[in-house]
């Protein structure tokens, strides 16, 4: 009887301290930390608009919502696409033509790309609006942070000597400098935990300048402060990092 007394006195101990741990979404606001992957559609503006189309970016955040509803964070987006407005950047190694002739003396593939990415602490706060629990609905917040974009060179069969390891920081106008943004969405962190997402639009202003301290094609530094703007569509997934409170269950 000692025996399976103690035993019963250290299984419920555990099954005590386990549940400090847990939450319920339905019934009361809770301290959320939430891990994230999205995807953003983005439309540049600014000067950025005069070098780039439109782009795509993928990252993911670390977040988290208190209690008091307030939500605070960082977040980090990769920027990847293939619209280029600058095309005459390789204007010194082209013929007439417009083709690169390379090291034996026929045409070489080369393609130009938009990278970048975007680094960023976040605050605001969320509101329990046309939501299915206290944890979930609209929200606004504030960013700071860093924007960074170049021009990607891809000489497919590297066979160009001119456009070769330091070569190349002469033609990517490497730029960044120092971005804000406003963001408002919406995010559910639904009752069954099977089911947490976001969708977003962010504004993304920096000011910006060219890093590389020559360009070939301009013969000289590029030193004019920039104004890039970013408006992106964002929709991500959640992983929240909580345990879900059991369901309720009567002994007779």
């Amino acid at each position: 009887m000692r025996v399976k007394f103690k035993f019963l006195l250290i299984l419920s101990l555990f099954f005590s301290l386990g549940s400090l741990g847990q939450t319920n979404v339905r019934d009361s606001i809770i301290f959320a930390p939430l891990i994230s992957v999205a995807y953003t559609f983005q439309l540049p503006e600014g000067d950025l608009k005069k070098r780039f189309g439109n782009n795509s970016a993928i990252g993911g955040s670390f977040i988290v919502k208190d209690k008091q509803s307030f939500v605070y964070g960082i977040s980090g987006n990769f920027l990847f696409g293939n619209s280029l407005k600058e095309t005459n950047i390789l204007s010194e190694v082209t013929t007439e033509q417009g083709y690169i002739i390379n090291n034996e003396g026929i045409y070489s593939d080369v393609r130009l790309y938009e990278r970048g990415y975007t680094l960023q602490l976040h605050f605001g706060k969320q509101f329990a609006v046309l939501s299915p629990n206290s944890n979930s609905g609209f929200y606004l917040m504030g960013g700071v942070g860093m924007l960074q974009h170049k021009i990607k060179i891809d000489v497919v069969n590297d066979d160009v000597p001119q456009l070769r390891d330091e070569y190349l920081h002469g033609y990517d106008r490497l730029t960044n400098g120092l971005a804000i943004s406003q963001t408002i969405g919406y995010r559910l962190l639904s009752n069954s935990r099977m089911i947490n997402f976001f969708v977003e639009l962010e504004i993304v202003e920096a000011y910006t300048k060219n890093r590389r301290s020559y360009n070939i094609d301009l013969m000289g530094l590029e030193s004019k402060q920039r104004f890039d703007i970013l408006t992106g569509f964002r929709f991500g997934w959640s992983v929240p990092l909580y345990k879900k409170m059991p369901r309720e269950y009567y002994f007779y």
